[in-house]
């Protein structure tokens, strides 16, 4: 039986692939949201990275409100807006606009880490004193500046004060589930790149949970890699720019999407293999049906609330339909 209660939703990274426009990139996105929109998916959010050459989500704001005006309900969101890189003031600005333009459908999906390197940190902040350690005082300030108290203060978000939006933290360790714990925040999980502190920091997540003015309980968004297609063969196919994608991280090479590849055992060692699936062991590639009784055992394992499901498909239509051949399968039987 399918687990059909369980909410499926998209990270989308506004990926640019070799051989098209950025404009191609943020115009296929666009695409992609509203046939989530179509197919039954919850919320489509969308990753702040820089400087880097085929994620086009650096201004991620801006692409939400651009989304937000091409649908009507999938909730929409960041996943996640890396605070540190930002004034909370700002942040609680940018996304209170956007609350007011689409009610009732953004999320502020919050991650601690920069999403670039030292060099391109350096150029971002407005305050190079934000440690990683300030984290939970600059957070305290955002949920400030979005709270109904706020109201009563000298600085106002305008619009953004007394709208208290649902905030998520991102993680890819242990330290974000303590802190979604404590402050009563939902929690998502990076399994789609960092699946080794998984278990530990869902065990920390749940064990510590205070609930809050967001929530009662602990909501788990699990986010991991996904390809469907008609068959086994095609989906590892269209697989390999997948890992392209990371062997391409790991070697720190700035790369556009890369078009799939017959054989990556040109590309890559024996070693970097290894590394790389065991980095990539939660991403799942295969038929619809293979796709899915994956996707229940993932969420007999972690018992989570939410999948949330990113695809690295080069070609734009390809990837529009793993998302469609997922959805048709998972809200078959409801």
């Amino acid at each position: 039986m399918h687990n059909n209660k369980t909410p499926l939703s998209i990270l989308d990274l506004v990926p640019i692939c070799e051989g098209y426009t950025i404009s191609d990139a943020i115009k296929n996105s666009i695409k992609l949201a509203q046939t989530a929109e179509k197919m039954g998916y919850k919320r489509f959010w969308v990753s702040e990275h820089h400087n880097i050459i085929d994620i086009a989500s650096a201004a991620t704001s801006v692409i939400l409100s651009h989304i937000g005006a091409k649908t009507n309900n999938i909730r929409l969101g960041s996943g996640g807006v890396m605070l540190l890189n930002h004034s909370p003031l700002v942040i609680a600005e940018q996304f209170g606009t956007l609350e007011t333009l689409y009610p009732n459908r953004i999320d502020l999906g919050i991650g601690r880490a920069p999403g670039t390197d030292y060099e391109t940190k350096k150029a971002l902040r407005c305050n190079l004193s934000n440690n990683e350690d300030a984290f939970p005082q600059i957070l305290d300030e955002l949920e400030y500046f979005l709270s109904k108290d706020s109201l009563k203060g000298k600085i106002k978000a305008i619009p953004g004060a007394g709208l208290q939006l649902p905030i998520y933290l991102l993680g890819s360790s242990t330290y974000s589930a303590k802190l979604a714990a404590k402050k009563g925040l939902g929690f998502a999980f990076a399994s789609h790149f960092a699946p080794l502190s998984m278990n530990e920091a869902i065990k920390i997540y749940r064990e510590n949970f205070k609930p809050s003015k967001y929530l009662d309980k602990p909501y788990l968004i699990i986010c991991i890699n996904a390809i469907a297609a008609t068959t086994q063969e095609e989906a590892e196919y269209l697989a390999t720019t997948e890992l392209q994608k990371f062997l391409n991280l790991n070697k720190g090479k700035n790369q556009l999407v890369q078009k799939p590849v017959a054989n990556m055992n040109e590309l890559w060692s024996f070693h970097e293999e290894r590394m790389i699936k065991e980095q990539l062991r939660e991403s799942i590639w295969g038929t619809p049906s293979f796709v899915i009784k994956k996707l229940e055992e993932l969420i007999n394992r972690t018992k989570a609330d939410e999948i949330m499901i990113n695809s690295w498909i080069y070609d734009a239509k390809m990837r529009s339909y793993s998302y469609e051949l997922i959805a048709k399968e998972w809200f078959k039987s409801k």
